[in-house]
């Protein structure tokens, strides 16, 4: 359904990128790398086949879980909004944690790992998020009685919002901005300043960034560097997908480490590179 849904809006999508491109061009700008831009369509490409075969497999479990809700809850606008807001908080967790546990970092370093900022870089994304977990931040809305495929298609929006954030373009958006993810906002979040280092994980509502402490607006004063490192070359797919894994696993099984240390070196906050 994921698929589906971003395949259905995906005429939106290129619309806007052509536009900011267009825009961005006029302005002097272009700030678009072809060999990154077939680079990310081949990543979301990877993506969306990985979360399909994801899906399929863990439906069954999905389902079964579902026998166990603790609630009927009755499919309405209502409920639907409710799952979309409880989808959005559980979102904030999961982003929040990728950032902080090096085993999701993993997967979720190929987002950060391009140095521009535009359109493009939302479809940057890592083939391997089943297996970091992504799908296990969902598992309370089914606890709590919202059918799998309700829960399929709460994500799916969300991350179609998601797009919209990825851009230089447009500015701030005035009382948007107190309740909304926004451009603004999400520029920050991929920023390596230091100042802007793991803040705004919001998906839809940035209202849980100030919720918990996490919101830091975008300074005008302050020119934003994008990406992880200076020297990582963000238009290799397979590079892009695997080089955090492979790091991680290579400190695991260095030779003379505890147990304790091995642990740290999969589970452990990520020596971040920004």
């Amino acid at each position: 359904m994921e698929m589906l849904i971003l395949l259905a809006i995906s005429p939106l999508f290129f619309i806007s990128m052509l536009w900011e491109y267009k825009r961005l061009r006029r302005e002097g700008n272009p700030d678009y790398n072809w060999k990154e831009l077939a680079c990310n369509l081949t990543l979301a490409g990877l993506h969306q086949s990985a979360d399909l075969i994801a899906t399929l497999l863990l439906m069954p479990f999905f389902l079964w879980l579902y026998q166990y809700r603790l609630f009927d809850i009755e499919m309405s606008l209502a409920t639907i909004a409710l799952a979309f807001l409880l989808q959005d908080f559980c979102y904030y967790w999961f982003h929040r944690a990728s950032h902080h546990i090096n085993w999701l970092w993993a997967s979720h370093i190929v987002h950060h790992s391009s140095q521009h900022m535009n359109f493009t870089t939302a479809f940057r994304q890592s083939l391997t998020y089943p297996v970091s977990g992504m799908w296990i931040f969902w598992l309370p809305l089914i606890v709590i009685g919202y059918p799998p495929a309700t829960v399929v298609l709460v994500v799916s929006v969300n991350l179609g919002f998601q797009f919209f954030v990825h851009t230089r373009v447009i500015q701030r958006l005035g009382w948007l901005e107190h309740i909304f993810n926004t451009p603004s906002h999400h520029r920050v979040h991929h920023a390596r300043n230091p100042e802007y280092i793991d803040k705004n994980f919001a998906g839809v509502l940035i209202l849980w960034d100030k919720l918990f402490g996490t919101f830091v607006p975008e300074n005008d004063s302050t020119v934003i560097r994008y990406g992880v490192r200076e020297d990582f070359s963000g238009w290799r797919p397979i590079q892009a997908t695997f080089h955090h894994w492979q790091h991680i696993f290579s400190c695991a099984l260095a030779p003379n480490l505890t147990v304790k240390s091995r642990l740290l070196c999969l589970f452990g906050p990520p020596r971040h590179t920004r």
